[in-house]
């Protein structure tokens, strides 16, 4: 896959994921073009994650998530914070709400449908 095509998925994927928080009342992230360079890249190794591995189950997104936000300094806290990195959703799959868990269903949804073959 080309890197435009990359970029396009990611980009409807975070706009499915700002969709959503709205839904939910939470606060939304910020549009694509105006989001930080963290969650852009978070965004794309999210896709190329599902890209790679088709068949993954929701659990595997979260993980794959998971292990890139300790990876790059993030720990478990009680409110998402940027700047400290801390982030409440950095538990095991089994542990998140219905909401979180139904992000990660959305997020390979829209990427499997962006990337359907006949």
């Amino acid at each position: 896959m080309d890197e435009r095509h990359l970029n396009i998925i990611a980009r409807v994927v975070h706009d499915s994921m700002r969709s959503f928080q709205s839904a939910l009342g939470e606060e939304a992230a910020p549009p694509w073009d105006e989001a930080e360079q963290w969650q852009i890249d978070a965004t794309l190794e999210g896709v190329k994650f599902l890209l790679e591995h088709p068949n993954a189950p929701t659990s595997a997104q979260h993980d794959q998530w998971m292990q890139q936000k300790l990876d790059d300094g993030w720990v478990h806290g009680e409110t998402k914070d940027a700047n400290a990195k801390t982030h409440p959703m950095l538990i095991a799959y089994e542990q998140l709400p219905l909401h979180e868990r139904q992000k990660d269903a959305l997020f390979q949804a829209v990427v499997r449908a962006l990337t359907f073959k006949d």
